[in-house]
């Protein structure tokens, strides 16, 4: 599979294209109500057309806010799709000045200024990660903890004790996911309870 890549930070990006205005804003988001929020938060009520797209894998959406249909939010998806972006959410603004664009020059505009924004943005590749729960006996638990903590793609992210041990709960990159259930496995010669959850 090729690889996927988000965003790290909002970014914003500007030009002026006859006379109208646009302003993108991107930023990374972690789900539809967060790009729902995002674009409220970018969308300037005192402008023309506040137009947008979204992608979470194969989830989307996109608006054209008014602009005649495919000439604004479609583009903004292609710019998000063409960049391999994922968890991505896209707002373009415009104020209108006063020279009409036509239907094959809004399209360019609404997708030109969205693909310079992403272009310029700074990017990370998403990494498929998986969760795994590890149950051993206090004999083993710090050896496991200890030696899971220097592995750097995994990490530790809560720890519990009962009578006789305690449970680590790791998340890992699912590539990785087999190698630390083996790596655990031999560490306890077989007594961890390991359960992974997709």
């Amino acid at each position: 599979m090729a690889p996927r890549f988000t965003l790290v930070e909002l970014h914003i990006a500007r030009q002026e294209i006859k006379k109208s205005r646009f302003i993108a804003a991107a930023a990374p988001v972690a789900d539809e109500a967060a790009a729902k929020d995002f674009i409220a938060a970018q969308s300037d009520p005192e402008a023309n057309h506040n137009c947008w797209a979204w992608r979470f894998g194969q989830n989307y959406r996109f608006n054209d806010d008014g602009e005649p249909s495919g000439t604004a939010g479609k583009p903004i998806l292609a710019a998000i799709d063409g960049q391999a972006l994922d968890g991505v959410a896209v707002v373009v603004t415009r104020w209108f000045g006063g020279i009409l664009l036509g239907s094959g020059g809004l399209i360019r505009a609404y997708g030109g200024t969205a693909a310079l924004c992403l272009r310029e943005a700074g990017k990370v590749e998403v990494v498929e990660t998986a969760d795994v729960t590890i149950a051993c006996l206090f004999g083993d638990f710090t050896r496991v903890q200890a030696r899971l903590a220097t592995l750097p793609s995994v990490r530790l992210r809560d720890q519990a004790f009962t009578d006789t041990g305690g449970t680590l709960s790791v998340t890992a990159p699912k590539s990785e996911i087999d190698g630390v259930i083996r790596l655990v496995t031999d560490l306890t010669s077989g007594r961890a309870l390991i359960r992974e959850y997709p």
